[in-house]
């Protein structure tokens, strides 16, 4: 019964393979595969190790391992689900920074790892195939996720609107503010910029409206805010605290140092 692309599983392999999706078990741990197997350790730890070796699963955390389902095709890949993964090992969580803007097609980059937000300290992850960037912030800034689903598992991912917020407040874990530039003008009709406001209100972080204010003056689609958002401003921060800290001119309208050219900031347009 040898099928071409299709390496043979033993008995005890299938029996956990197919008790695993029977269950809908896409994570499971050691302990999960002695409840199936009933056997010895050692005989759990050779069957594991064989379904790593034939790309059937994967550890993701130590004792812990994302089964592959069959339409991840015989090469054992499937792009979307490490948007499910964090899900199995950090609570609370979303999807977040330039993961969340590559989702809602915010950015065409595609990130190298996953960025997930947190309220706890979590050590980065990097296994196999799968490289996670764990964020945290704190309880007040912790809010405004939306649940999605892929391939009928579901997961968490900060709105637009939290997205662009957080961007906006740590560009250098979405590939810099001009990816946060180029969101915002693909996404201005999906957007609530007054949202974004009252996000940036409710973490106290006055510096996002400020960007957020100037960006939407370079793109010229300022018309969408109220300028008296901006209320009182006082001394000035970064545009781009990730740019270099040389001063192109003090904006006094935004409170901020320009340290990026406008057509650094919107070459991509073309025009």
């Amino acid at each position: 019964m040898v099928t071409k692309g299709l390496k043979l599983l033993g008995s005890k392999e299938l029996k956990l393979l197919f008790t695993l999706e029977e269950e809908r078990k896409g994570i499971f741990k050691t302990g999960d595969a002695h409840r199936i197997l009933g056997s010895t350790d050692a005989s759990v730890k050779n069957v594991l190790y064989r379904l790593r070796k034939k790309g059937r699963i994967e550890e993701i955390e130590r004792g812990k391992y994302l089964l592959i389902p069959a339409k991840a095709g015989y090469e054992g890949k499937w792009a979307e689900m490490p948007f499910v993964i964090a899900s199995k090992i950090v609570d609370p969580y979303y999807i977040g920074f330039w993961s969340a803007l590559n989702y809602w097609g915010m950015t065409e980059q595609v990130p190298s790892m996953t960025f997930v937000v947190t309220t706890k300290r979590k050590r980065n992850l990097e296994n196999g195939s799968f490289r996670f960037k764990f964020i945290t912030l704190s309880k007040n800034k912790f809010f405004d996720m939306v649940e999605e689903e892929i391939g009928g598992e579901k997961f968490k991912v900060s709105s637009r609107e939290k997205t662009i917020v957080d961007c906006l407040s740590y560009p250098k874990y979405c590939g810099g503010i001009d990816e946060v530039v180029k969101g915002m003008w693909e996404a201005q009709d999906e957007i609530d910029f007054t949202k974004i406001v009252e996000h940036s209100e409710k973490i106290r972080n006055n510096v996002v409206i400020r960007r957020l204010m100037y960006i939407l003056n370079i793109l010229e689609i300022d018309s969408k805010m109220n300028k008296k958002v901006l209320g009182d401003i006082k001394g000035f921060m970064w545009l781009d605290p990730t740019g270099p800290k040389k001063a192109l001119e003090y904006s006094k309208r935004f409170g901020l140092i320009i340290n990026r050219t406008r057509k650094e900031l919107t070459g991509w347009r073309g025009y």
